[in-house]
């Protein structure tokens, strides 16, 4: 039987591009930094999370029905009546946060190590892509229950398009494919919810680690371990991936899934911000929620789009402050000019523009979730405007605009600190 089967895969190896070939060039024989550490997890566990999305998806799909006066009862039919359909949704729903969770820290660590600074420009580009990507599958996923919240988060979002100058109301009649969201804007997210965007992420993922094992991994030395290689022609500061690192992945998404299936379990609503309370009520298009927010993957951009003040009674430079707040990530890598490229070796400037933005996207994410008073409502003859800015209702809306700010001069003023920053000396080699 052993002969057989070593017979059977010899066949079908020689018939396609060599699958032990593949393996060596991407995990037994793909030399990794010897100095990875915590924050090297991510990575692994975001393409896990992948992997549970899309086959929680697969089966909920089987018993989820597209359509306008079907569609959140059939939610419902998968919690209360299709074997183990509950736990399947509450796999999915955390997936998605998790799915945020684990990139948003994926992204901090290759800020912190210098990640996409020469050569590895295309690698954090794609690794954008993916982000953008994601964000937009989560967006067309979040319709799909048609729940309160769905119908109207969906409303909102769809009609900032709207906002846009010239093309802004036939972009938004284009993306909801009516006039209002109805039955062809539930099939139309669908069908790029389930087959359109998991194509296009699945195949930025690929070229992603294509991008990052033609170039090398990163370490938080950054020092390229290519440069000092053996007689063997192996760097001399590195590792085979397998099994060194592939085992301690394994423990990394054992502890992970730990985590993941106490909060699927126990808490899979956590406190309305996995699953919001308002989805559990069928869209009524006459019945307008009392606050509207997205998820709270979304809430930094949102807080971003409220914070800056209507022009002529318009929207859209919230819209455009919104939309350049991510796309600048893309700009990254020729925005910083240090010479360095780990944390470890930078010196003040830097490190404290970081501990910033940090704070300051925790803070517009936490208030994008609270509902905040809207710029104007302050008459000029009624009182001075430091009294308006030391108004109670109004505190939020400021320091959301302070946040906003901040968020900005972090990317615009990083050629200028960056380049004036003092940093150490980094070692030849790396430090274990």
């Amino acid at each position: 039987m052993a002969s057989r089967i070593a017979g059977l895969w010899q066949w079908f190896d020689s018939r396609m591009p060599s699958m032990a070939e593949q393996w060596r060039i991407h995990a037994s024989e793909y030399y990794a930094p010897k100095n990875f550490n915590f924050w090297y997890f991510f990575g692994s566990l975001a393409l896990l999370v992948l992997v549970i999305q899309i086959v929680s998806g697969i089966f909920l799909t089987m018993n989820y029905k597209p359509d306008a006066n079907l569609a959140f009862g059939s939610v419902e039919y998968i919690m209360r009546d299709v074997p183990a359909g509950w736990i399947l949704r509450y796999i999915h729903s955390t997936g998605a946060s998790a799915f945020f969770i684990v990139v948003y820290l994926h992204m901090f660590r290759a800020v912190l190590y210098g990640s996409h600074k020469q050569p590895r420009e295309l690698v954090w580009i794609f690794g954008v892509l993916i982000y953008l990507t994601l964000m937009a599958e989560a967006f067309f996923g979040y319709l799909l229950p048609w729940g309160q919240m769905s119908y109207w988060g969906a409303q909102v979002i769809v009609n900032l398009f709207g906002t846009v100058p010239f093309i802004g109301p036939d972009l938004a009649l284009w993306i909801r494919g009516d006039y209002v969201v109805s039955d062809a804007t539930l099939n139309r997210f669908f069908a790029l919810h389930v087959i359109a965007l998991p194509l296009v992420l699945l195949a930025l993922v690929v070229v992603h680690i294509l991008a990052l094992h033609d170039v090398g991994s990163n370490n938080p030395d950054g020092v390229e371990i290519k440069k000092l290689k053996g007689a063997d022609g192996h760097p001399l500061d590195g590792i085979p991936f397998h099994p060194y690192y592939t085992v301690k992945d394994i423990m990394g998404a054992v502890v992970f899934l730990i985590i993941f299936c106490v909060v699927m379990f126990f808490v899979p609503e956590m406190g309305g911000y996995f699953l919001e309370y308002n989805n559990f009520n069928p869209a009524d298009p006459l019945k307008t929620p009392q606050q509207i927010a997205p998820v709270w993957y979304f809430t930094p951009y949102y807080s971003i789009l409220r914070a800056v003040p209507p022009l002529f009674h318009s929207q859209f430079p919230g819209v455009l402050a919104m939309g350049v707040s991510v796309l600048i990530f893309f700009f990254r890598p020729w925005l910083d000019r240090s010479p360095v490229k780990s944390i470890r070796y930078r010196g003040a400037y830097y490190k404290l523009a970081l501990a910033l933005f940090v704070v300051v996207f925790l803070i517009l994410g936490y208030l994008g979730t609270e509902p905040t008073t809207v710029w104007g409502q302050f008459n000029a003859q009624e009182g001075s405007v430091l009294d308006a800015i030391l108004d109670t209702k109004d505190i939020a809306t400021w320091v959301a605009r302070v946040c906003t700010i901040v968020y900005f001069l972090f990317f615009f003023l990083m050629p200028w600190y960056t380049a004036r920053d003092a940093v150490k000396p980094v070692p030849e080699r790396v430090t274990v």
